[in-house]
């Protein structure tokens, strides 16, 4: 439970229609496994003590005694059991039978929260048997307790900040007006969705579709436990197909047709911070008892324990490249148009007679040659306007050189040398530098010529010069200031590290040009280097990965820093179990401690970007996401680190 993390489950017992006695011995069961697996909050299918398919029994008081005791009795199994469970049951009310959830915690029956749309349409007919619920709570009478029945109620605890839970049958997710949009808009932060869907060609699809939707529009955790085998199938089969949503992104799924228990991780955390950050999500204030303002809600407690859970869920080595081969594909194609079509704007607006480029062989001039070749096909100029200045210094070795000249030529663009060696030396003489001192002075000089060299050419050919910097060395202040920092339009400003190998990568499977995808394939399996030290026996000496970190870490931590808003206690631990095998838990500790020193040292660079695209849901411009002084304190970043 630490870190916002809360394990919940979504469970399938296999039932017998019509015989509550046993379908609660299999509820027990399936509330121990879930147990043994550390879930605090589990949903069962609706009318799940009694079976779904009872149809016409529903009418007879038997199974309806029958099913009441047995959820006492299951009630009575769950003093001692942390969790807060939602069992399906039909319930008699003043003479109206109701399809109802059940909640249950700690060996209490806390609320009955009952289903509101009936659906009576194709194989459904539950408005035969069943009267829609109430909304405002009132109580249910039974012997001498009352229980509150209605569905604006919330169930909240204590062990969580934000833990806020409501409950919602089947029918109720697919209408227009769903009472989870209720639920949220007064705090909620889980809905729990006791369902018994049936299979037939194609509803799986929708009923995912469905539930990634309303998870994502109501920024929530989503549990959707569904009737599975055991359930008649005189007319229809049912494949408990149970998921576990959390804002837009299914988390866990079940096999269909297959009876069990579904387990993985909200991170209650996370959605209030989504909430947070979007100022467009409304928020209701409460009256002194907790229950919203003039919408009857209803706030009970429930008590769990907070503990120190092992994680279900799987987080991205790469969040900010899709897995799926087809998915990023589209992503990449996509990416490289909003690249393009920005630049193209960019030059129709100056009238610039030419763009022009300082090309190393590297991965980001790479990709920014690329993206110019695109912008220049869109506005029918001929690519021969595209200047591709190669500017060997003490660093350059032959194999980056070779691969930016074959890159500009393949392309078709203008291609300049300026050996900048003789500039650099009279200026290090000038200001006093020791050609043998390799410090920052000696590096920083030659960035900072060739930013010279480009920028005065783009005055005498009437062009703008076109940045290459990528977002990965933007959020780390790898860059020179008024160096490589500098450009008149900086198409790589939104991308990071990691997505433009792959966004390389598919354009050399894409181009149809053999010689240019033999060149990107190069480029791609070259180091990623400045080139700013003397080669050591004609390869490059200085690594950017050696001395500042692994990109597919920083890469990571930038995701869930800035998209997540997770804290570094809560990066690492998801980190050391996401990279574990690959890199030792110390290593990722140096690498976040880099990370956060210098995202906030560095932010300065930031704060005066030149212009540049936006192209995912993270962004490090001052006119776009990152609104951050350069001055801000990192202290209480590093002190928790320093903690670990």
């Amino acid at each position: 439970m630490r870190h916002g993390f809360c394990k919940v489950a979504a469970i399938t017992p296999k039932i017998r229609v019509a015989d509550p006695e046993y379908n609660a011995e299999q509820i027990k069961r399936g509330i121990d496994e879930a147990e043994k697996q550390g879930a605090k909050i589990m949903v069962f299918p609706e009318l799940c003590l009694t079976g779904y398919t009872c149809h016409d029994l529903f009418l007879q008081d038997r199974l309806l005694e029958e099913a009441l005791e047995q959820l006492f009795q299951i009630v009575e199994y769950t003093d001692g059991i942390d969790a807060l469970i939602f069992v399906g049951l039909p319930l008699e009310k003043n003479g109206k039978l109701y399809n109802v959830a059940a909640a249950i915690n700690c060996g209490e029956l806390l609320a009955f929260v009952p289903k509101v749309n009936m659906p009576d349409y194709s194989e459904f007919y539950e408005g035969r048997h069943f009267t829609p619920g109430n909304e405002t709570p009132e109580l249910y009478l039974y012997d001498d307790m009352e229980i509150p029945f209605g569905t604006k109620i919330l169930f909240r605890t204590d062990a969580m900040k934000g833990l806020v839970v409501a409950a919602e049958l089947c029918e109720d997710l697919w209408v227009a007006q769903t009472p989870a949009t209720e639920h949220t808009l007064a705090g909620a932060t889980v809905i729990v969705n006791l369902s018994a869907s049936n299979e037939i060609v194609g509803k799986d699809s929708y009923r995912e579709l469905l539930l990634k939707a309303n998870s994502a529009r109501l920024v929530c955790g989503y549990i959707y436990a569904s009737a599975g085998d055991g359930e008649s199938t005189q007319d229809l089969v049912f494949g408990g197909h149970n998921m576990i949503a959390e804002n837009g992104t299914i988390l866990a799924e079940a096999r269909r047709f297959e009876n069990g228990v579904l387990c993985s991780d909200l991170d209650i955390k996370r959605i209030l911070h989504e909430r947070r950050r979007m100022n467009t999500y409304p928020v209701r204030t409460k009256d002194s008892t907790g229950a919203e303002e003039g919408n009857g809600y209803l706030m009970i407690d429930f008590a769990i324990v907070i503990e120190e859970i092992a994680l279900d869920r799987a987080f991205d080595r790469k969040p900010f490249v899709p897995s799926d081969p087809l998915t990023r594909n589209k992503r990449c194609e996509e990416i490289l148009q909003i690249q393009s079509h920005g630049l193209k704007k960019r030059l129709e607006h100056t009238n610039a007679k030419t763009a022009v480029i300082g090309v190393s062989g590297g991965l980001d001039s790479t990709l920014a040659l690329l993206v110019m070749a695109k912008a220049f096909d869109l506005l029918d100029k001929p690519r021969k306007d595209m200047i591709a200045v190669t500017m060997p210094c003490f660093g350059t070795t032959d194999r980056t050189y070779d691969n930016a000249c074959k890159l500009a030529e393949t392309l078709g663009a203008t291609l300049m040398e300026v050996d900048i060696k003789e500039s650099v030396t009279l200026h290090f003489k000038d200001i006093g530098q020791d050609m043998e001192n390799h410090d920052v002075t000696y590096e920083n000089g030659q960035a900072r010529e060739r930013t010279q060299v480009i920028m005065d050419l783009a005055n005498r050919l009437g062009g703008m010069v076109i940045g290459t910097g990528d977002m990965s060395e933007l959020a780390l202040g790898w860059a020179t200031y008024n160096g490589d920092h500098m450009s008149m339009y900086g198409v790589n400003a939104g991308v990071p590290k990691t997505l433009v190998r792959h966004l390389v990568r598919y354009y050399a499977d894409t181009c149809k040009n053999e010689e240019l995808s033999k060149v990107l394939l190069d480029v791609l399996d070259t180091p990623v280097s400045p080139e700013l030290l003397p080669p050591t026996d004609g390869e490059i000496s200085q690594k950017t990965e050696d001395l500042v970190g692994p990109y597919e870490l920083h890469d990571f931590f930038l995701y869930y820093m800035l998209r997540c808003g997770f804290e570094p206690e809560k990066i690492y631990r998801i980190a050391t179990e996401t990279f574990a095998g690959d890199y030792e838990e110390e290593v990722i500790l140096k690498w976040l401690k880099t990370f956060y020193r210098r995202f906030f040292a560095q932010q300065f660079k930031r704060s005066c970007l030149p212009d540049g695209p936006k192209v995912g849901s993270v962004a490090v411009s001052p006119r776009g996401d990152l609104r951050m002084p350069s001055d801000a304190s990192c202290r209480i970043w590093m002190k928790q680190l320093e903690e670990l």
